[in-house]
């Protein structure tokens, strides 16, 4: 009985053991940031349309199987460029990119593993170029860095996308000019906000001025108003009436000679 079933156990061993040295063959594992395709040499090839997803799958060990990261990745780039005025400018870049999860097979199609070489980084340096060009290197190092960024995402955007990669971001990390061109930009602009702080002042004080002038006119306007409303009658009551009150003082003791040679009542004498 023992005889019978030791060829079966030395069978199973084998067959164990060739499982084993071909279990790499036969069965690969796709993380959660990546996806896959596979080749079929023996068959229809490239499957371009069948994106294998996350987990452990199973091939036959004559198929290729191509895995792809999918999750945002980025690349720095250090280049020398011409400005608009043919100044050379050297800027450090970094371009943050993922290729589209379902169209890998396209990719791979036309441009394989290394679509990062032959595709992303060529694309990115020519277009830094050609739209760094249209500007200044006082633009690019100072007032239109934002807007030189942006049209680089945008024209970068647009030749990857037609390639099913997607680009998330081109950064101009740092710009580098010659020392002398960098000196007069920075005293240009230092000029430039002096300026700006002398013209505020300027028009602060205007402000003063004429709000003191306006003030000035309103006073004076106000005291015509009054002299002309004023009589020799009304200051006459105006007077009366107030030595009348001061008469009702307790503190006051009021003596009352003749009068002014106004017409108006003297007073004397206090406690």
């Amino acid at each position: 009985m023992n005889n019978r079933r030791l060829p079966l156990i030395i069978l199973g061993v084998i067959g164990f053991i060739v499982v084993m040295a071909l279990s790499s063959s036969l069965f690969y594992t796709i993380q959660s940031n990546e996806r896959a395709i596979i080749f079929y040499p023996f068959g229809k090839g490239l499957d371009r349309d069948n994106v294998i997803d996350q987990g452990i799958h199973m091939k036959a060990p004559w198929n290729d199987v191509y895995i792809y990261k999918v999750n945002e990745m980025s690349s720095d780039e250090n280049m020398d460029i011409l400005d608009k005025n043919g100044l050379s400018i050297h800027v450090d870049i970094t371009v943050r990119y993922f290729p589209i999860p379902e169209k890998i097979g396209f990719v791979h199609q036309k441009f394989t593993q290394s679509y990062v070489e032959v595709l992303v980084i060529p694309e990115v340096r020519s277009t830094v170029r050609q739209v760094m060009g249209r500007y200044t290197a006082e633009e690019i190092y100072s007032t239109k860095r934002a807007e030189v960024e942006t049209a680089i995402k945008n024209e970068t955007e647009k030749i990857l996308g037609a390639n099913f990669v997607t680009a998330t971001a081109v950064l101009i990390r740092s710009i580098v000019l010659p020392e002398q061109i960098k000196g007069a930009i920075e005293n240009k602009l230092q000029q430039e906000q002096e300026a700006l702080a002398y013209q505020f002042r300027l028009d602060k004080e205007k402000s003063e001025a004429e709000r003191k002038r306006i003030a000035a006119e309103g006073e004076s306007r106000a005291n015509n108003i009054i002299n002309n409303s004023l009589s020799d009658k009304l200051l006459k009551m105006r007077g009366i009436e107030a030595t009348l009150e001061l008469s009702k003082s307790p503190n006051t003791k009021v003596i009352v000679i003749g009068s002014g040679k106004d017409g108006m009542p003297l007073i004397l004498g206090n406690n």
